[in-house]
């Protein structure tokens, strides 16, 4: 008998059992894909982030305008510091006199003024001093064998327990009043703390693979240290001496303060400031901006060494 082969119906009449077919679809475009959100720029963001802080910028240009007190005051007033009127006398600040008079009839501005020279050379001076003999001493400790660093650090402990305005008052007793005596004062005052910055500093490099390959190749111990072993452990004393030289003004200006300093009549802010002590409950004016002036430049001097602290920790980090 003939098998016949009964194709499956595709038509509305097909059973519930049949299967359905699939037709091709004809081909569709493809959906139009949305664009990605482009994400904003960063590039204000890290313009705004380089831009330097506003207390830097007034710390910067308060600075700048001590500078130019201390190297050419005469742009800044041309009434004399030292020429008396005392028929003028305790004048309150006004138009005529910015800062008033003191009690001799003295312009109190252009003292101020011609105070800043003298009052950041003893600071300055004060500083530089100490970071001289706290470099000699922090080299003797750390190269000098066991016994020199001993007997260097055990000394510098002993005058580091004491404070360093009496240290500073003991040593101004010894050498006499002056200008360079309250220099060399102050430095003595500071010269420990420097010594066992060095000292740390001196023993690190000491150890390092470049210090080491260099005393391999023979080179003289002399020129290893000038050429290796100084710049790297004076290096960072110089960015800490920043915020130091603020310290070392403020103990200048304590000892003159108390008669130690630059004599009358130069003007100094310190011995304006203990002037001006005796006319505080009448004539505010003469003690207030000398005070004012010590205050400021303190302030000005740490704001800009701690920043620089900042940027050479973070460097070394790096």
């Amino acid at each position: 008998m003939a098998h016949t082969t009964v194709e499956p119906a595709h038509g509305p009449d097909a059973g519930p059992d049949a299967a359905p077919s699939k037709t091709p679809e004809a081909p569709t475009a493809a959906a139009p894909v949305p664009d990605a959100p482009v994400p904003d720029a960063p590039a204000p963001v890290a313009s705004a982030r380089r831009r330097p802080p506003l207390t830097l910028l007034l710390a910067l240009a308060a600075l700048a305008l001590l500078l130019l007190a201390a190297l050419a005051p005469g742009l800044l007033s041309s009434a004399s510091p030292i020429e008396t009127h005392p028929a003028e006398a305790l004048t309150p600040p006004g138009a005529a006199h910015w800062f008033g008079t003191d009690q001799l009839g003295r312009d109190l501005f252009a003292r101020v003024l011609h105070g800043a020279r003298p009052s950041l050379l003893l600071g300055l001076g004060a500083t530089v001093f100490a970071i001289t003999g706290g470099t000699l001493l922090g080299l003797a400790a750390a190269l000098g064998g066991r016994w020199a660093d001993q007997v260097l650090m055990r000394l510098a402990d002993v005058l580091l327990s004491l404070p360093p305005i009496l240290l500073a008052l003991l040593a101004v007793t010894v050498l006499g009043t002056g200008s360079l005596n309250v220099m060399l004062a102050i430095a003595i005052a500071f010269v420990p703390g420097y010594a066992r910055i060095v000292r740390a500093e001196t023993l690190v490099v000491r150890r390092s693979g470049y210090v080491e390959a260099a005393v391999g190749l023979g080179l003289p111990r002399p020129l290893l240290i000038v050429r290796h072993v100084l710049p790297n452990a004076v290096g960072p004393m110089l960015v800490l001496a920043t915020v130091g030289f603020g310290t070392a003004l403020i103990a200048a200006a304590g000892l003159s303060f108390l008669g130690l300093g630059p004599q009358p009549p130069s003007p100094e802010w310190g011995a304006m400031l203990s002037q001006g002590r005796r006319f505080l409950a009448t004539a505010w004016w003469v003690g207030v901006f000398p005070g004012a002036a010590i205050t400021a430049t303190a302030l000005v001097v740490n704001v800009l060494g701690r920043r620089a602290q900042a940027r050479f920790t973070r460097r070394t980090d790096a």
